[in-house]
């Protein structure tokens, strides 16, 4: 009874208003906070950021803690607290700062080795965090015994840029660095670079490392081949294809979810050409939805319990509808999407990955995401069912919107603080929230700085020749929450995150 009174007074004490001042400061270092990643027992590594003055491009990134909870935590908080008391327009430089880098005192690896950010997380996490945050100047207190300042200084930092670093940090060394303009790190310069490309750049940069194979009628080669087809190359699409339509391959020789997504190719195809040929493979995967008398089935065959199956069996039935008038293909795919929101749809609005876990994760709400997208593009506004489905879409957005990150990423598991932020997932969702804004589904005043922020996050992980910056590999089915987070977030060229990024560039850039 005692415990339960004291607890009692004590949420009644926490339950009272703060006082304005610290309410102030409750509420900007929540704004300053920044969730760099995770530890290897699960525990967030934080860092807090305070802007520079107006028009001050610099960034300077101040960690400690390489060790552990030492000394040079408190060095990195203190040098915090004196940055904050600079009034703004003094600023010569953005700050960050990590004081407590690594929590656990795990051994680190620079540049890290494995696979991320299942192999050494936290050297992944800061490793990563800084490439793409690209500052100008880091600047390490205590030991640096992984010796992550020499790493910095002489590698391209995730495939980035190098990136001036020194250890030794001690207090007072800010406001001699105030004092001397900062140069632009080489990771600074390439970040601006790839920033200032438009929709049109980056999907002509991308095109000639993505989009030329269809050996697999699959939705990986389908997206970016649709999105070659954009960019005028129908020719070169159709010579890919042809063997498909000749009788020379079956291309449902192996049906599965992705062959039947892999068909969409088919009907951008027929829509642009008006071949019969190609209208005939698209009905070929969307009657697997029927029984041999016509009857619907309960669902798209192949699902196997996927959130994935949103798009991929329901865009397949759309499109056979729009090329054929048939209203039982559009009956079939709203019966379809019933079916996958029973299995999947998790009460807060988000989808689990499949019934055998309650884990949102990022490219499995994606595919929902696009899947809607595509599907309501075609979709009979007359049809009992579009409400439903408009419905569903703008609920799903609007709980993605929710939790899109202030750089414009979607995370991996999408409701997880920490967990590494997912390329293909944000140009999938990116790309839905595009095309909702277009025909008017979205508000374009909400939505409208989401996708801009998306592209941004986007650009930035576009390197040269298509190399990206964490692509999730692909995913089966997986259990536990660490099952998730474990799965490797590539870095390098990957045609499933090439295929979105330019089916989002050309989106942007108002190719049909």
């Amino acid at each position: 009874m005692r415990l339960a009174a004291a607890l009692l007074a004590l949420g009644l004490v926490l339950a009272l208003p703060l006082p304005a001042a610290e309410r102030t400061a409750a509420a900007r270092d929540a704004a300053d906070r920044l969730d760099i990643g995770l530890t290897g027992t699960g525990a967030l590594i934080e860092g807090t950021v305070v802007p520079a003055a107006p028009g001050a491009s610099a960034t300077v990134v101040v960690l400690g803690g390489l060790s552990g909870n030492d000394a040079s935590v408190a060095v990195v908080r203190g040098a915090l607290r004196s940055y904050r008391r600079v009034t703004r327009r003094r600023r010569a430089f953005e700050l960050i700062v990590i004081p407590l880098a690594n929590r656990d005192g795990a051994p680190l690896q620079f540049p890290p080795q494995g696979t991320a950010y299942r192999d050494h997380p936290e050297s992944y996490a800061l490793w990563r965090w800084i490439g793409i945050r690209a500052p100008d100047l880091v600047l390490i207190a205590g030991r640096d015994e992984a010796g992550l300042a020499q790493a910095l200084s002489s590698q391209a930092v995730a495939e980035v840029g190098r990136i001036p670093a020194r250890d030794g940090f001690a207090s007072g060394e800010l406001s001699a660095i105030s004092r001397e303009p900062l140069a632009p790190s080489e990771a600074h310069r390439e970040i601006d670079r790839r920033l200032a490309r438009t929709p049109l750049d980056l999907a002509r940069e991308l095109a000639p490392e993505f989009g030329h194979d269809f050996s697999e009628p699959i939705y990986i080669n389908a997206i970016a081949l649709i999105a070659q087809l954009r960019l005028g190359h129908t020719g070169e699409v159709e010579r890919l294809v042809e063997p498909y339509v000749n009788g020379a391959r079956n291309s449902l020789e192996r049906p599965s979810s992705l062959v039947f997504a892999g068909h969409l190719l088919f009907g951008e195809l027929a829509k642009r050409t008006g071949d019969p040929r190609y209208t005939a493979r698209v009905v070929a995967a969307a009657d697997f939805g029927f029984e041999a008398d016509g009857r619907m089935k309960e669902a798209m065959p192949f699902h196997n319990g996927f959130s994935d199956s949103l798009f991929m069996g329901t865009d397949i039935l759309v499109q056979a509808g729009a090329l054929t008038g048939e209203r039982r293909y559009f009956d079939m795919a709203a019966r379809h999407i019933a079916f996958m929101q029973k299995l999947d749809l998790r009460p807060d609005g988000l989808y689990r990955h499949h019934p055998g876990t309650d884990v949102a994760w990022g490219r499995g709400n994606a595919f929902a995401a696009i899947g809607y997208a595509l599907a309501l593009a075609d979709f009979p506004a007359d049809h009992p069912a579009f409400p439903r489905l408009l419905r569903a879409y703008r609920s799903l957005m609007a709980r993605l919107l929710a939790f899109q990150e202030p750089d414009g990423t979607w995370r991996n598991v999408i409701d997880t603080p920490g967990a590494y932020r997912e390329f293909s997932a944000t140009a999938m969702i990116a790309f839905a929230m595009r095309r909702g804004i277009e025909r008017g589904w979205l508000s374009r005043r909400r939505y409208e700085p989401a996708v801009e922020r998306a592209w941004r996050a986007v650009l930035a992980r576009v390197g040269p020749h298509g190399r990206l910056v964490n692509v999730c590999e692909s995913t089966a089915r997986a259990s536990t929450l660490q099952d998730y987070l474990d799965r490797a977030a590539l870095l390098g060229p990957d045609p499933r995150g090439g295929a979105m990024a330019l089916l989002l560039a050309t989106e942007l850039a108002g190719l049909k």
